[in-house]
């Protein structure tokens, strides 16, 4: 899937914001990606499940795992490609745990697949509990990774990375936001929901 083909699904859906956000990493930015615009719409879902899906088509993929929220329905598209289970996991007294009888066999080759990635935080979460589990992590996929960098580094290691699309945007500590210093107020992310644009968006 081209790069072209992922930003439009992304703007026609209005699921690329500007503003003033707190990230779920803690950092501030003038960009937000709202992907659950998007994945909506079960038609795109699965265009970009199958994009993410085709990369790892030279790997033997048992089992995709996604962190919930974001990572639920594109994860569960990515696993429809693959001809996998999709499972998700919960955060539990503030750690990541696969809950509602979900079970992965020690061995097992799991893809772990989120919906945004900025620092790698709640991916890379999943990673060490499949590890911790057993389980043999392919690698991570996302439908962006929002990089610090032109020069884009891998936030997991040596761990294998396939983003369907790379976007250098700049994201800040909140002690040197230059939008908190402006008096900018901040919105966390999906308080800024405009349905009557989605919608109009699919038409």
């Amino acid at each position: 899937m081209e790069v072209a083909e992922v930003r439009r699904l992304l703007e026609e859906t209005h699921a690329l914001l500007s503003g003033h956000f707190l990230l779920s990493s803690g950092k501030h930015s003038d960009k937000y990606f709202q992907c659950a615009r998007v994945l909506a719409w079960p038609a795109r879902a699965a265009l970009l499940g199958a994009g993410i899906g085709g990369k790892w088509g030279d790997e033997s993929v048992d089992v995709v795992v996604g962190p919930a929220i974001g990572g639920i329905i594109i994860a569960h598209e990515v696993a429809r490609y693959l001809g996998t289970p999709a499972y998700f996991t919960e955060r539990e007294e503030g750690k990541m745990r696969l809950r509602r009888g979900f079970a992965i066999e020690p061995g097992a080759r799991a893809l772990v697949i989120e919906d945004v990635v900025t620092t790698g935080g709640s991916a890379g979460e999943v990673v060490a509990l499949l590890k911790e589990m057993g389980v043999e992590v392919v690698g991570v996929s996302a439908v962006v990774f929002r990089s610090p960098e032109t020069e884009s580094r891998n936030p997991f290691g040596d761990l294998k990375f396939r983003p369907l699309m790379t976007l250098p945007t700049e994201a800040w500590d909140p002690a040197a936001c230059p939008l908190c210093k402006a008096g900018k107020p901040f919105e966390k992310p999906g308080s800024r929901a405009k349905p009557g644009q989605a919608a109009q968006a699919g038409k």
